[in-house]
């Protein structure tokens, strides 16, 4: 399933697709959620936010750039997608949502300059990885470039190298840009304002299926492309997702907006995540894998689940809440159900991925004894969780006894 036509001969750029199996397993998630999303917001677009049939057309852009980061084997044509999704993103927060004009603006706002930083580093990177291949006489005429496969075999071969100060602040570059993106403590902030300020749907959008490029890349264009020097940041980067998964529950706990407790809980998730992809273990990295998956799932049913009841009450503060067990017992069983899997509650979807991240951690071998800490500390995350979305199911009596 690969495709490759002249794009820029000059810069020895093509249009590149290939897809492999954590591309197909994305792949699919986004083409499953993206109709359930627009059927989500059928009745939360406010038509004097803007035209319902432009709120249609942002979504399926951003769907299509996603799709596209997934099977791009081209740097730059990725680069071009990871960043070209943003813009109808940024509009989708800021053009319709719960909150006010000014406090949407200034959500989406913050969103843009985040991720737009990410990329002006990366762009830095993909420039100076073009600098090495041309130097390595790769591509047509020896111009340099960028094809994934054809670099990737030119660093095996010692064509290229990408070790050094030089690989470092590339790797480093693709590795902010990506942490940005997925995200990763302490370059989360603009998540949780960002995924409350739309719809339900937008927020699922952003969390479920746009935030997976920033991981998958993580695994593709850091793990498979620089190799050994990808392991000079596992040790940092994994300590920074045990933050993340930590962090996250933590303030999660603190949260009676019902929206904003599921966004900080997704920066624990993406924590989950990261670890198991940078402790570069067979089993944690298919783990993450995994998790991609039934992140996408458990997320987004969780805040399409916040957002009908919003629509009954417009309101998201807990407190608001309680008895629904009463009179809405099969939304309740729902509710109860997605929560055991977003905890990970065995026999559930969530259990399998984060099971395996945590195993694939503990018995890392680039990470040593460190792995062993690492993963002792992710589990006090999986308790951290069953504290706040057991206290919520209380909350909201979704359980009638």
């Amino acid at each position: 399933l690969t495709e490759s036509h002249r794009w820029i001969p000059a810069i020895g750029a093509r249009y590149e697709l290939g897809l492999d199996g954590v591309g197909l397993v994305l792949v699919l998630l986004t083409t499953a959620l993206v109709p359930l999303l627009l059927l989500g917001a059928w009745h939360a677009i406010d038509a004097s936010q803007g035209d319902p049939r432009i709120y249609v057309a942002l979504t399926l852009a951003v769907q299509a750039m996603v799709l596209l980061s997934f099977v791009a084997t081209d740097i730059l044509l990725f680069y071009l997608v990871f960043e070209a999704m943003l813009i109808p993103m940024y509009f989708l927060v800021g053009g319709w949502g719960q909150l006010d004009r000014a406090l949407r603006a200034r959500a989406a706002l913050k969103f843009l300059l985040y991720n737009l930083l990410g990329g002006l580093i990366m762009l830095a990177g993909v420039i100076g990885l073009f600098a090495l291949t041309a130097r390595a006489r790769l591509g047509e005429d020896g111009r340099g470039s960028f094809g994934l496969s054809e670099i990737t075999a030119a660093i095996a071969d010692g064509k290229v190298d990408v070790g050094g100060p030089a690989g470092l602040a590339i790797c480093g570059a693709f590795l902010f840009a990506f942490a940005v993106k997925a995200p990763v403590w302490p370059l989360h902030a603009w998540l949780p304002d960002a995924a409350v300020a739309g719809t339900p749907s937008t927020g699922v959008l952003m969390m479920a299926v746009m935030d997976k490029v920033g991981t998958f890349a993580m695994l593709r264009f850091v793990v498979e492309l620089f190799g050994d020097t990808a392991k000079e940041f596992a040790p940092w980067i994994t300590v920074l997702a045990v933050v993340s998964i930590v962090y996250g529950l933590l303030l999660a706990i603190a949260q009676t907006d019902l929206m904003r407790l599921i966004a900080y809980t997704s920066i624990s998730h993406f924590g989950f995540i990261v670890l198991g992809v940078f402790a570069l273990s067979p089993q944690s990295q298919a783990g993450a894998a995994l998790y991609m998956l039934n992140h996408g799932i458990s997320t987004g049913a969780l805040f399409l689940l916040v957002g009908v009841i919003y629509d009954r009450r417009h309101t998201r503060e807990v407190r608001e809440f309680g008895g629904l067990a009463k009179v809405m017992p099969i939304y309740a069983a729902v509710f109860v159900v997605v929560t055991m899997s977003s905890i990970g509650v065995p026999g559930t979807n969530g259990f399998v991925g984060e099971f395996m991240v945590i195993m694939g951690t503990f018995v890392s071998l680039p990470l040593g004894s460190h792995g062993q800490l690492q993963a002792a500390l992710a589990t006090t995350g999986v308790i951290l969780a069953a504290v706040y979305m057991l206290s919520l199911v209380q909350k909201l009596s979704l359980i009638h006894i």
